[in-house]
């Protein structure tokens, strides 16, 4: 039987972090609880309000986010504010894929394009790793906006 779970990351802005990855997966924030959303609101306004009326003070407002599929098929994300920064590479990262059935000359371009888009939205290009044949199709390692290391395969 396999288990539902979430991927948590720790960040300084959990807001801007959860913002970023929504973009990047194409991944919504959930309204608050209780709340029915009007199409096209904004979630993130609709949470500052739903805190404010449970009495969290304004400073500690940004101290969570989450972002989640709306299809229903990908793990929920979860942003936990945290003091101290990232100091070493990452242990688990996220391989986005961004060339799903691509390969050979097709493949390459359509990561680059993807990371052209990523860098956009503030994503930092780390180095190209070139296609080894029976290896490794190719990939291109990239940094979010607060230092996490992820891939785009």
């Amino acid at each position: 039987m396999s288990r539902e779970f979430q991927v948590t990351f720790d960040a300084h802005d959990p807001r801007a972090l959860s913002g970023f990855w929504r973009d990047v997966l194409g991944y919504e924030h959930p309204a608050p609880p209780g709340a029915d959303l009007p199409e096209g609101a904004d979630p993130l306004a609709a949470w500052d309000v739903f805190l404010a009326e449970m009495g969290v003070p304004e400073a500690r407002r940004n101290t969570r986010s989450a972002i989640e599929d709306p299809d229903g098929r990908g793990p929920r994300l979860f942003f936990q504010q945290v003091p101290e920064d990232k100091t070493v590479k990452n242990r688990v990262h996220l391989d986005i894929r961004a060339a799903p059935g691509l390969a050979g000359e097709e493949r390459m371009p359509a990561l680059e394009a993807e990371c052209a888009r990523l860098v956009a939205l503030g994503a930092t290009r780390v180095r190209r790793h070139e296609p080894e044949p029976a290896l490794d199709q190719g990939h291109i390692v990239m940094r979010d906006p607060e230092g996490n290391e992820f891939c785009l395969d």
